[in-house]
């Protein structure tokens, strides 16, 4: 389903939240000849935050790509939890726009969690991915994010139940290399911290015989 000549596109709420989820199947894409590209949709933006954490995080969300292997990134412009305040029809044609310029045969979109920027980017990219036209991703999954995923209310609201799981054991050092290079987003996070995304890798690979997986919820799988 997934060659060496498949372009997959990666919508990203925000910086680390692409590598923190799936950094080690990007890294096993990457390497095996995909084209990878990543939209951040949102940013460390006044008003909650300075201009400067902003362009830190660019910096750093540029390294981890290069170590990752990734062939193309946008960065939006919308501040961190703002992303709601947009019209739904602007950022529904950003999203779409990046996932159809390439004619993207896979996307990964985030899981509609804790994270109010999650839901939003979520739906937002379900629309984008709509199965009609001439064109259409065929193959669209959900990923879980530490830690926000983990947050929702157990009976309540819908829970991370994955059915798809990808072997990222050749490349789990490659994803904490690139996830050590978001240092200011590192600090004091113990639910975001490398020792934590590396143990739930672990996690996921024990309940599929590998030593280390990515875990995904398919959203659309035409094969």
């Amino acid at each position: 389903m997934i060659n060496s000549n498949s372009i997959i596109s990666v919508i990203a709420p925000h910086p680390d939240d692409e590598t923190i989820a799936l950094g080690g199947t990007i890294a096993r894409f990457s390497n095996y000849g995909c084209k990878v590209r990543i939209l951040v949709v949102s940013g460390h933006l006044p008003p909650l935050y300075p201009k400067e954490s902003y362009e830190r995080t660019v910096e750093e969300a540029k390294i981890a790509f290069k170590l990752l292997g990734v062939d193309e990134y946008q960065f939006g412009s919308i501040p961190a939890t703002f992303v709601h305040q947009k019209p739904v029809s602007e950022l529904n044609k950003l999203i779409a726009s990046f996932i159809s310029d390439s004619k993207s045969d896979v996307v990964f979109i985030p899981y509609p969690d804790r994270h109010i920027d999650h839901r939003v980017i979520f739906d937002a990219s379900v629309v984008a991915c709509r199965p009609v036209g001439e064109y259409f991703p065929k193959l669209v999954f959900s990923y879980e994010t530490l830690s926000e995923t983990h947050w929702n209310v157990p009976g309540i609201e819908p829970q991370f139940c994955p059915e798809v799981f990808i072997d990222i054991s050749d490349h789990i050092e490659k994803k904490i290399q690139a996830l050590s290079a978001y240092k200011s987003q590192l600090t004091n996070v113990d639910s975001r911290s490398t020792d934590a995304c590396k143990s739930l890798a672990r996690f996921r690979g024990s309940q599929n015989g590998c030593e280390y997986a990515e875990a995904f919820k398919i959203v659309r799988m035409i094969i």
